[in-house]
């Protein structure tokens, strides 16, 4: 029974985070589907790439709110961070690797930074600007994200976050570097587009 609460949260997590909102609020505009589109990703990068900025805005915020929605549902409904936590980061799975797509999802950088927000201060205070700070010094989205994403573990264990937290934060930061492995082969090439920059095969976020 001990970890039935976890069993629960990350079941609920995962489908919380695999309602793929790219694809429905694409779809409800009247735009077709957003995985013929562009790199065929459901995240907001790519839905961006349909010219409609309040799209790819609205796309953003309900995937990072996803996490931050299952962080606050399960943290509330069984007294427990912990349990919170992994309901988060099941929701990141559930992004990233949706059932109703064949898992075939987004790359989970939005629904990571949803999680930090609310179930890791200390590990958005070290996202967050290393994360802005990149962009606008280099311009390229993947790099900012990765860079984010290998030194959020890190950080916030510096910070005194909890052993269970920084685990997690670990695993989703792993995870975030294998679902850009190909712009992490863009990145080692020096072929990796600038924000605003075309490419023959997109990767969006």
């Amino acid at each position: 029974m001990t970890y039935l609460p976890f069993f629960i949260a990350a079941i609920g997590g995962y489908l919380l985070g695999s309602i793929p909102f790219g694809l429905i609020i694409t779809r409800a505009a009247g735009l077709g589907d957003i995985r013929q589109i562009g790199s065929g990703n459901i995240g907001a990068t790519n839905v961006l790439r349909t010219g409609r900025k309040d799209l790819a805005f609205a796309t953003l915020i309900l995937d990072s709110f996803k996490a931050g929605l299952a962080v606050l549902l399960f943290t509330f409904a069984f007294a427990s961070r912990n349990v919170g936590l992994i309901a988060g980061a099941a929701a990141f799975l559930g992004h990233c690797y949706p059932v109703w797509l064949g898992f075939k999802g987004g790359k989970g950088v939005a629904t990571y930074a949803g999680l930090l927000v609310f179930a890791s201060l200390k590990g958005l205070m070290v996202g967050g600007p290393i994360w802005l700070g990149m962009f606008l010094i280099f311009r390229i989205s993947s790099l900012a994200a990765l860079t984010a994403a290998a030194l959020v573990p890190i950080g916030a264990f510096l910070l005194g976050e909890t052993h269970f937290a920084v685990g997690v934060l670990a695993a989703l930061s792993i995870l975030v570097f294998w679902t850009h492995r190909a712009n992490l082969a863009r990145l080692l090439s020096g072929s990796e587009p600038k924000f605003g920059q075309k490419k023959k095969q997109a990767d969006a976020e």
